[in-house]
């Protein structure tokens, strides 16, 4: 249960929302904008998650405040006039309002010496902004990314020392992952925009997980399990880091 301050920090926000919607907004709704500066926020949450995780709090703090500086102006200007792409979608204005308390939680956390917690409510905003998206079929490149991790995540099992090769259904199974990330790399290379796709740091992220899994038949065909361990290992930096820099 969150602490009795955050709760009155929500029914505030909720309030402020409601308001907006009643008076509408001198701002467009546009889909495109409103990605823009949904992404200029996660920019600044996806370094402060990655200060926090190196231990680095005081710049994990800076980051922070810029994170709440980008969001307070994304709820300036798409409360109360919501991109058309989401009319309807119930989740809207609950998920601005439970990412603006994250936040708050965030810096408590934060500044209370808690980095763990406060990684935590900033990896839900993540979450949250994925499920908003996805519940009003809208999809970018960080949605693609996550999808991505979660394949990853699948893959990462076969990643073990007593594999049995014998059975069908670790190469079966191996293979089939391998196939299924292949394809959602490609998806979300063609999802990203000429800037990104053509970025030094996107094309050596994707191309260098796409020469990982070429080799996976390799490794499946000879049953080389210390070749699919070093292939894992070198994946699973590839993913990361493509969750660090674009989820």
């Amino acid at each position: 249960m969150l602490p009795s301050h955050l709760v009155r920090f929500a029914r505030l926000a909720i309030l402020v929302f409601g308001l907006l919607a009643c008076c509408g907004s001198a701002f467009a709704g546009d889909l495109a904008d409103f990605n823009a500066a949904v992404e200029l926020a996660s920019g600044h949450n996806r370094v402060a998650i990655g200060y926090l995780r190196t231990g680095n709090t005081d710049l994990a703090s800076i980051e922070l405040d810029r994170l709440r500086s980008a969001w307070s102006a994304l709820t300036a200007r798409f409360a109360g006039k919501r991109p058309d792409a989401f009319d309807g979608n119930a989740l809207y204005g609950t998920t601005l309002v439970n990412i603006s308390t994250r936040l708050v939680a965030a810096d408590m956390m934060l500044k209370s010496g808690r980095g763990d917690s406060a990684a935590q409510s900033l990896n839900a905003i993540r979450g949250d902004l994925y499920e908003l998206r996805k519940s009003s079929g809208i999809v970018v490149l960080a949605d693609c990314v996550r999808d991505a991790n979660a394949v990853a995540d699948a893959i990462m099992q076969f990643n073990k020392n007593d594999l049995d090769w014998t059975k069908s259904s670790t190469r079966f199974g191996i293979a089939n992952k391998a196939s299924i990330y292949g394809y959602v790399l490609d998806r979300c290379d063609g999802i990203a925009s000429a800037t990104v796709h053509n970025s030094p740091e996107f094309r050596r992220l994707v191309d260098g997980a796409r020469a990982g899994l070429e080799l996976i038949p390799k490794a499946i065909a000879t049953r080389d399990t210390n070749l699919l361990h070093r292939i894992l290992i070198e994946l699973r930096s590839f993913d990361n880091l493509l969750a660090f820099r674009f989820g």
